[in-house]
């Protein structure tokens, strides 16, 4: 295991998962320029380092991350990266897996960082809201079109217009959250899928979390006539031989990614 901390995140590799965890618990890990700029730097590492599979993105002290720092934005900083947008995600979310393990709060940009998450594990007493809308500012970190694509329109506009927030179970009943556990195992959790994922082909899961995300607003037709471009290296990988010649041979795949 290998491990770095700025003073605001925590950043620790093992078994190819890459964790990233928000460290300003006094601050509810509300967002900061400087944790902004960690966190991009996190996640070009996870897709540029062929040993990380898979990222995990948290919080420490039992909140996942309470948006951006209103006392910091009324001094002019703003957490974004040039590029990669708010925490140094929204904009450009890594080509490789990454799970959102949620703990407490997730509010305003702290649940536009899970919408732009692939999958997402919270303990039962996890909250997710927009309330930007009760502080004059509006969802622009993703919320206002991420959040309908997700949610039925009427409870995305609910949150976006009222700024209340869902309960994890509510959150879950509307296919927001993969699962809800006991509070405190969102990590343990999000951990054990981290590590199914990373067991798979690298090629594979990479260019299915490309399309899955590329084909949202195609039909069947032009899916089918675009996947190839995907798919097809895929094919013609040496995971590709790998992966049936295990399954033949009744042993652990060797992937190597190529």
């Amino acid at each position: 295991m290998s491990a770095t901390a700025s003073g605001e995140v925590i950043v620790d590799a093992d078994n190819g998962v890459l964790t990233i965890t928000i460290d300003r618990p006094a601050q509810r890990n509300a967002m900061t320029k400087a944790a902004a700029h960690v966190i991009a730097a996190a996640l070009i590492r996870l897709d540029e380092d062929p040993d990380l599979r898979v990222g995990i993105l948290t919080g420490n002290g039992g909140t996942f991350c309470a948006g951006m720092d209103l006392k910091r934005f009324q001094l002019g900083e703003r957490p974004v990266v040039d590029g990669r947008g708010f925490g140094g995600l929204v904009e450009s979310p890594p080509e490789k897996p990454l799970i959102a393990a949620v703990e407490g709060w997730a509010l305003g940009g702290g649940f536009e960082l899970v919408l732009a998450s692939d999958l997402v594990v919270a303990g039962e007493s996890a909250k997710f809201g927009l309330p930007e809308v009760t502080r004059g500012l509006a969802a622009r970190a993703g919320g206002i079109f991420r959040a309908p694509r997700v949610l039925p329109r009427a409870v995305a506009l609910e949150m976006l217009l009222t700024g209340q927030p869902l309960s994890a179970a509510t959150a879950l009943s509307h296919g927001l959250l993969n699962r809800v556990v006991d509070d405190g195992s969102a990590l343990t959790v999000a951990r054990d899928i981290a590590a199914v994922i990373a067991a798979n082909a690298p090629l594979a899961v990479r260019a299915s979390k490309a399309f899955a995300l590329a084909s949202r607003t195609m039909s069947d037709s032009e899916a089918f006539e675009v996947q190839g471009a995907y798919t097809d290296p895929v094919f013609a990988s040496q995971d590709a031989i790998e992966g049936p010649a295990a399954f033949v041979e009744r042993r652990p795949p060797r992937w190597t990614g190529r």
